[in-house]
This record gives C-alpha cells, sequence and structure tokens, in this order.
C-alpha cells in the first residue's frame, strides 16, 4: 500500500512539474508582446541572474555530460527568457523615459559602471563592447566549434564502442541489462552533443541580437526623448543611452554566464569527475613545478620597480605548497615500496593459474566469417544469438551461459564450430554471400547449385547464389542465409547438450532465486536431496528435451519422493509425470491427440526382463542380435508412420520407458518415449502403428 501511494505521489509530483514548465514556457513567450510594469521586470531580471548562476554551477558539478542532458532545451528557453526581458524593459524605457524606475536596470547603469554621467556613460558603454567582443569572439565561437567536432568524433566512433558493448556482453563481462544501459547511454551521448551542435547557434544568435536591440534603443530614445518627449539632445542621450547600457548589462551578464557553461559542458567529454575534483587533482600531482614557480616569483621580487610585498609573499606560498606536495609524494613512493616488499614473489611457473576456466559456451569463427558478427556490416548472428539465448530460457528453463564469440586461424575461412567447455559439438561450413537451398521432399524442380549438406541435420542442400534465390524458392525449396544456418545450429547445440551446461553452481543459483518466493518449497527439498542429486534429476529431464522452466512442481515432487528413494532414474520418471501435460502438449498436435506407436506386450515384457543396474542408471542388456533387431523394428515403425506424414512418440508402460529410451538413444536419439502415467486426462492418443520383433 506504501509503494501505491508512493507511486501516485511521484505521478503527481510529476504531472506538477510539466505543468509548471508549460506554463512557464507560454509567459515566457507571452513576455515578448505584453507590457509588464516595473516591480515584475526586477523581479524576472533577478530570477534570470540567479538561474544563469544556478546553471553554471551545475555544469561545474556535474560529472559527466549526460548528468546535465536536459541543457540543450534549456539553453533555448534562457535565451527566449533573456530576450523577452530585454523586450519588455526596452518597451518601458521607450515610453517612460527619464520616469523609468527599474531598479535592476539602474543598478547596472551606475554601480557596475562604476561612476554617473558622461563618464558613466563612456564607461559602461566601453565594458558593454568587451562583455559582447568576449563573449561573441571568444567563447560563443570556441564552444560552436569545440561542439560541432565532438558531435562529428562521438558520432564517428559509435560503432567501435557498440561493437566493443557487444563483445563485451558476449563475453561475459556484462549482463545484459549493464549492456542495454551502456547502449542506451551512448545512444543518449550522441544525441546530446548534436542537440548542443545546434543549441550553440542560439548563443550566437542571442548575442548578434543583443547588439541589434541596442543600437536600436540608443536611436529610438534619441529620437523619442527630443521628438515626442521635447528634451534636449544631452538629457535623452544621458538618460536613454544610461538606461540602454544599463539594459544591455542586464542581459549580457545572465547571457556570459550561460555561455560559459556552454563551452564548459562540451569541453568536458573526457572527465570522470567534478571540474573543482579534476583541478586539485590535476594541480597537486607534481612539487617541481611549484619550486620553480616560487624560484621564478622571488626572482622577480627583487628586481628593481616590481612589487615585491605581492611577488615574494606569492613566492613563499608556492614554495610552502612545493614542500608539502613533495612531503606526500615520499609518503607515497615509500607506501608502494613496503607494499612491494611484503609481497613475496612469484616464480614463473606461479604467474599462470593451474585451474583456466573455459568457456561454458563458445562460437569460433574462421576470417572469412567475422564480417557475420560485424556491426558495420549489420552484425544479424550477434542479434540473433540474443535471441537465442532468450528462447532457451523460455523453452528449456535454462539460462544459457554467455556466448563467447572468438576468431580461430586455424579454421578454415568459411568454417565454425561450437564449443562447450572447450570441446568441439558442432562444426559447419558457410559459402558467404549465397545462399543454402534444402529440399524438403516436396521440391521436384532441379536448380543450379554446388552439392552440400546442411550442417544441422545433416540434409541434402545446395549452395546457390542469390540471383537464383527466387527461383529456388518458387520451386519449394526451403532457403537459408548464412546467419540463419549457425543461429540454427546453435539452437540446436544448445537443445542436445543442454544437460552439460547445468552444472551444481547454475542449480545453486534456480534454488537461490526460487527461494524468496517460494521458501518452504527449497527449504523441503534441500533437505531431502542433496544439490547433486537435484542436478542429476535436472539432467535427466534435458536429456529428453524437458523443460525445467516449471521449477516449482518439479522440486514438489523431488520433495515428495525424495525420503522414498534418491534413485536418480525414479525421480526422473516420476517428476516426468508429474509434467505429464507439459510433455504431451510438447508432442500432440493442435486438436490434442497424441500419435502413438505401442509396443507388443512380449516384446516389452523382453525388454523390462533385460534390465540390469548399473553406475549411470538401468540399462536393457539384450543379446545383440535381438538388439538388432529391436532398432531395426522400431526404425521401420517409425519410416512406416512418417510416410503417412505423422511423426509418433512411443508409448510403453513406466517400468519399461526408461530402458526403451536408453536402448534406441544412441542410434535413434530423436525419438521420444512416453509412459502410460505421463499420459494427461484431457490428451487423447491415436494408436498408429505396434513394434514387434515378429513382424520385422
Amino acid at each position: 500500500m506504501a509503494d501505491v501511494h508512493t507511486l501516485i505521489g511521484r505521478t503527481l509530483r510529476n504531472e506538477r512539474s510539466d505543468m509548471l514548465v508549460a506554463i512557464g514556457v507560454i509567459v515566457i513567450v507571452g513576455m515578448l508582446i505584453i507590457p509588464l510594469p516595473t516591480v515584475l521586470l526586477d523581479l524576472l531580471m533577478s530570477f534570470n541572474l540567479m538561474l544563469s548562476l544556478l546553471i553554471i554551477l551545475i555544469v561545474l558539478y556535474a560529472k559527466r555530460a549526460l548528468d546535465f542532458s536536459v541543457f540543450p532545451t534549456l539553453l533555448l528557453v534562457t535565451t527566449v527568457f533573456g530576450l523577452a526581458l530585454n523586450v519588455s524593459s526596452t518597451r518601458l524605457i521607450l515610453s517612460q523615459g527619464i520616469d523609468f524606475d527599474g531598479k535592476v536596470v539602474k543598478a547596472f547603469a551606475t554601480f557596475v559602471t562604476g561612476t554617473s554621467g558622461s563618464e558613466g556613460l563612456v564607461i559602461g558603454f566601453i565594458i558593454f563592447i568587451i562583455l559582447i567582443a568576449v563573449q561573441f569572439i571568444v567563447i560563443t565561437k570556441g564552444s560552436t566549434r569545440v561542439a560541432e567536432v565532438a558531435a562529428r568524433f562521438t558520432l564517428d566512433a559509435l560503432p567501435g564502442k557498440q561493437m566493443a558493448i557487444e563483445a563485451a556482453y558476449n563475453s561475459g563481462s556484462l549482463t545484459e541489462e549493464e549492456a542495454t544501459r551502456q547502449k542506451n547511454d551512448l545512444q543518449r551521448e550522441v544525441d546530446f552533443y548534436g542537440a548542443m551542435d545546434g543549441a550553440s547557434k542560439f548563443v550566437s544568435g542571442n548575442v548578434k541580437v543583443s547588439i541589434l536591440i541596442t543600437a536600436i534603443n540608443v536611436i529610438g530614445g534619441l529620437i523619442v526623448g527630443t521628438t515626442i518627449h521635447g528634451e534636449p539632445l544631452a538629457q535623452a542621450a544621458n538618460t536613454y543611452v544610461s538606461l540602454t547600457i544599463g539594459d544591455g548589462l542586464v542581459s549580457q551578464f545572465p547571457a556570459l554566464l550561460i555561455s560559459t557553461a556552454t563551452g564548459l559542458i562540451v569541453t568536458r567529454a573526457i572527465s570522470d569527475g567534478t571540474f573543482g575534483s579534476d583541478i586539485s587533482k590535476q594541480f597537486t600531482q607534481q612539487s617541481r613545478i611549484y619550486w620553480i614557480a616560487a624560484v621564478c616569483l622571488a626572482l622577480l621580487g627583487l628586481l628593481p620597480g616590481f612589487p615585491w610585498y605581492i611577488l615574494l609573499p606569492l613566492s613563499f606560498l608556492s614554495g610552502l605548497l612545493a614542500y608539502r606536495l613533495g612531503r606526500k609524494e615520499i609518503k607515497q613512493f615509500e607506501a608502494e615500496k613496503s607494499a612491494e616488499a611484503q609481497t613475496p614473489e612469484r616464480s614463473a611457473p606461479a604467474e599462470m593459474s593451474p585451474v583456466v576456466p573455459l568457456d561454458p559456451l563458445s562460437l569460433e569463427l574462421g576470417y572469412g566469417l567475422i564480417p557475420l558478427v560485424d556491426k558495420d556490416q549489420g552484425a544479424e548472428l550477434l542479434d540473433r544469438i540474443t535471441r537465442i539465448r532468450r528462447e532457451a530460457a523460455l523453452e528449456l528453463g535454462l539460462v544459457v551461459p554467455r556466448i563467447r564469440i572468438i576468431d580461430n586461424m586455424r579454421l578454415e575461412p568459411n568454417e565454425y564450430c561450437v564449443k562447450i567447455k572447450g570441446v568441439e559439438v558442432g562444426r559447419g561450413s558457410i559459402r558467404v554471400g549465397h545462399f543454402l537451398a534444402i529440399n524438403p521432399g516436396t521440391a521436384a524442380e532441379e536448380i543450379p547449385g554446388e552439392a552440400t549438406k546442411d550442417p544441422t541435420f545433416g540434409l541434402p542442400a545446395l549452395w546457390i547464389s542469390e540471383q537464383d534465390r527466387d527461383d529456388a524458392e518458387r520451386a519449394g525449396y526451403t532457403v537459408v542465409d548464412g546467419p540463419s544456418i549457425v543461429a540454427t545450429h546453435l539452437t540446436e547445440v544448445i537443445k542436445k547438450h543442454a544437460f552439460e551446461m547445468l552444472g551444481r553452481q547454475e542449480v545453486k543459483s534456480i534454488l537461490d532465486t526460487l527461494r524468496e518466493d517460494f521458501p518452504a518449497v527449497v527449504d523441503e527439498v534441500s533437505k531431502a536431496l542433496s544439490l547433486g542429486e537435484i542436478q542429476k534429476v535436472l539432467q535427466g529431464l534435458l536429456i529428453e528435451q524437458v523443460s525445467i522452466r516449471n521449477m516449482v512442481p518439479i522440486l514438489e515432487t523431488l520433495a515428495d519422493f525424495g525420503p522414498v528413494s534418491k534413485e536418480t532414474s525414479f525421480l526422473v520418471e516420476k517428476t516426468r509425470q508429474t509434467l505429464g501435460r507439459q510433455i504431451c502438449l510438447q508432442y500432440a498436435g493442435e486438436e490434442r491427440v497424441l500419435r502413438v506407436l505401442t509396443i507388443a506386450p512380449a516384446l516389452e515384457q523382453m525388454i523390462v526382463d533385460a534390465r540390469v543396474d548399473t553406475a549411470s542408471g538401468p540399462v536393457a542388456a539384450l543379446e545383440p542380435g535381438i538388439y538388432r533387431q529391436w532398432i531395426r523394428a522400431v526404425t521401420n515403425g517409425i519410416h512406416t508412420v512418417q510416410q503417412q506424414g505423422v511423426f509418433p512418440v512411443v508409448l510403453c508402460s513406466e517400468a519399461a520407458r526408461l530402458l526403451v529410451k536408453k536402448s534406441i538413444q544412441r542410434e535413434l536419439p530423436e525419438i521420444a518415449v512416453l509412459s502410460v502415467p505421463e499420459i494427461a486426462a484431457d490428451i487423447d492418443t491415436e494408436g498408429v502403428g505396434e513394434i514387434n520383433l515378429d513382424e520385422e
């Protein structure tokens, strides 16, 4: 309930802020045409001074440019705000003349110049010209150039930085959330410097308009004073020129602060700290420079005519700072030496760890396939690998480890291989720029191409050029490109070897995550079974492509039957029965009908009688001749049913299921074997044949 109130309060504050900003922008635009009283004008001018001061302070204390990402938009708003104040003050000065009582403008017209009368006018005019020159020629022009260069170089460096993030993500150095955040920051940085490149033009335009407004004010004031108000030329000049200079100084001082802030924020691209911390760190790195400065100042102070009472104290302060920095450097050097002395020398063999961890899953590419992972050339494979890991997590319930992509010069240029823990489990070859055309069995027309085999399933296929792609698709061939070939092969490798990637550490991570929401289930199963026993059960499920995503029912089943028996095969069978509906739907059609091949009762009983318990679980120890007949019978039965357009599963009793599966695992690994207790009540079965040795 408290979270709901907090969310509502945050939403209301955001809506209130948006409303205030919208009202403020509308008021600023309205100020260009609506007259303002002098009291309100003084208030808004003071607010403008405060706002510009806050902006430059925020820039000085910001560690990164992105910490003040609203600056380009704010620059536009403050520029329009300053111009609106300038227009409003001009209107009041020309209409009221000597009766104008704006306190801020008059203060700048007298106090800032330091005197009044003709001398004050000249001094104020000179100060105004200097401010304009400094802002326009030095700060604004330099900031604009830096913004242009920063925007161009940031955009040019974008592909390389993106590739670095992808490489770090694929190597496991970054999580998916960290990689996404870094990519978003990178895009925001490009957008920021691009916006600053355009926003800096506002500042230079503001300076030009201020010069024009000042000239118009002086000329217009003289005309209004002499012709409309009937004042002498000297009095009109003293009144309107003085107020115009004060108004120009009021508008240019905040603009100067904002221009300085613009220059600061675009020149701090390589900084990791605040401006003050960088100054403190970089000005205190070496003591010798202060010794040299102290000597030079002392020599100048001893020369005749130089103010020794200023130079000698500065020389003393510089020397004192050099002495303190020198002591700090000595202490740091001694600390480093002490640390080195306490660290025992390591012999050459000990520099390398005796345990070099292998990558859980890696994809090695020949140099000819590097374009598949090159961002400048599309890098479709990187995006597909990310989707493969996500789909595997949804389909198998297993978080696939990050796939490290490596270029291997020992491979042929167009070859790739997939390794699990450093051991090769799949290899293939791709012709870059060509497509693989696979005949699904329905294409009768022949097309030109180089004969080959699909690296994933070993099906006959053809390498065809891009020009023949449309003809192949019209002829009924399945046409796939290079990245799709690698992605499909990688997906099948992950499915087939998922159990090898599930170690004890991964199981512990799963249990720790579930403990937050289901502590009772995790505690109970942890008392009944060890971490290794739970791992063996989960591996047994993954070997037969059973998803372990629905982890809570799996753990509840293990908690129920763990005290009865700790035999892995027994626990796997009971867990499969709990997941019966999930397994049936994995093989059933859209009408929820499971087409099955049954086993002749006598043959099934023969397999059960041949059971032998080994260290790795029960197996069916059939005689070699009978075993060959059994494999041929299963193969013929499957082939006969497949000719009818049906891919069946083998259905048998609970006692025979594991024995049947293990007996055909090597020759027919893709065949699913289900037991009768695994068939859910709402799943219909349809017998499509019977496996019998007599019919062989």
